[in-house]
């Protein structure tokens, strides 16, 4: 009886143990107040997952040392961490991860695809709007590309989006200068081999013909660098104008140069659909945090204001006098003040001070515009009976004969 007990006594005791250790595990146990703690996955993942910068992009930035974890420089990036390490980019924290979402940024023509340029050219990120969070973008385009540019703040779903995997058709307009056909354009579905590199297939069409340019529509799936002018250069036509015009799903539709637009999450993830979502570990259920923070927006801004050549804009509020002394540094008394408008003359052939109802006109004297209609009438009047006087001699003379 009592080697039984014990027996059951351990039995219960063991799978208590066990049911502890699995409640631990999924943080289904009751009285669990803390996160679940995620599967430990490569810096550079976690690193892009963030916003901070692409995958390729965040193993530089480690190899070139800008990355400590947990108070240590980093020197190479096959390394896994969670998020409970901490991690420190250029001497700040790295910001958590957050909900992930979607731009569209139509994008201008000479404007750099990339964080930071080596010639100093100006940048897309350069230009986006001070709130805007931290973004990456999904592929790149050309420094003379303009169309539709997605960014995102999650470095897992860039990077799936910009895989030919994918299979997301990518449209452009295309401007040619030289001449081609329908059926040439045609024979870009079974795919053309380039100075050794192979393009899968292309969907072409002719549009019109503009003097001594084509215009056309292309769309293909891969998106190899230069694909577009190098394959057209193989037919003859050189491209002097490239707009991308939809990326998958995502439509550049009526939006403005330069504009940035934001996607619905509902919209998001009906157009990812759950495959893609859980091929790019996009997080839906994670916390919206602030679009940028105090510092990110002072520091976009004094990096505009050094562009332009202007001073960057204090936060301190300014009291009366201060504004008031700004406003007399700014006059220029160097140069002579603008003389004033010359007034009109007014009209003054009124003889006398009267009140006049408005649009009424002023009369004057007796002599000045009575005498000419007088003597006009009497002119009148004196040929009016010259005339009778000659009819009537006629008419005697008649009657003597």
């Amino acid at each position: 009886m009592n080697t039984r007990g014990k027996s059951r006594r351990a039995d219960t005791g063991s799978r208590d143990r066990r049911r502890a250790a699995d409640n631990r595990g999924t943080g289904a146990a009751a009285g669990d107040a803390g996160a679940v703690e995620p599967a430990p996955e490569r810096i550079a993942k976690l690193m892009a997952r963030a916003g901070v910068a692409s995958r390729r992009e965040a193993e530089r930035m480690i190899v070139e040392g800008r990355v400590r974890l947990n108070g240590k420089p980093l020197q190479s990036p096959a390394i896994n961490v969670t998020m409970s390490d901490r991690i420190e980019i250029d001497g700040e924290p790295m910001r958590a991860i957050e909900r992930t979402r979607l731009w569209l940024y139509h994008k201008p023509a000479g404007l750099v695809t990339t964080h930071k340029d080596p010639e100093d050219r100006p940048t897309v990120f350069d230009n986006l709007p001070i709130d805007q969070p931290h973004v990456v973008s999904v592929g790149r385009l050309d420094i003379n590309t303009e169309g539709l540019l997605l960014l995102t703040n999650d470095g897992g779903l860039a990077r799936e989006l910009e895989l030919p995997s994918t299979g997301w058709l990518r449209r452009y307009r295309v401007r040619a200068h030289g001449k081609t056909d329908q059926a040439a354009l045609d024979r870009l579905q079974d795919g053309i081999a380039v100075d050794g590199v192979l393009y899968g297939a292309i969907e072409a069409t002719l549009d019109r013909t503009q003097g001594s340019n084509v215009w056309l529509t292309m769309g293909f799936r891969e998106g190899k660098n230069r694909e577009i002018k190098n394959v057209l250069g193989a037919l003859g036509l050189e491209v002097n104008r490239l707009i991308r015009i939809s990326y998958g799903p995502f439509q550049l539709a009526s939006l403005k140069e330069g504009a940035v637009q934001e996607v619905r999450s509902r919209t998001l993830r009906e157009q990812l659909g759950p495959r893609l979502i859980e091929k790019a570990g996009a997080n839906f259920e994670a916390p919206l945090l602030n679009d940028a923070s105090a510092d990110d927006k002072k520091k976009a801004a004094a990096k505009k204001a050094a562009k332009a050549g202007k001073p960057a804009a204090s936060g301190k509020k300014l009291s009366r006098e201060e504004k008031r002394d700004r406003d007399l540094g700014r006059l220029d008394t160097s140069r002579p003040q603008a003389a004033p408008a010359k007034k009109k003359p007014v009209n003054r052939n009124r003889s006398s001070n009267v009140w006049m109802a408005p649009g009424a006109r002023p009369v004057s004297s007796k002599k000045s515009t009575q005498k000419p209609a007088a003597q006009g009438a009497k002119a009148r009047d004196g040929a009016k009976r010259a005339g009778k006087a000659g009819t009537g001699r006629s008419r005697n003379a008649d009657r003597r004969r």
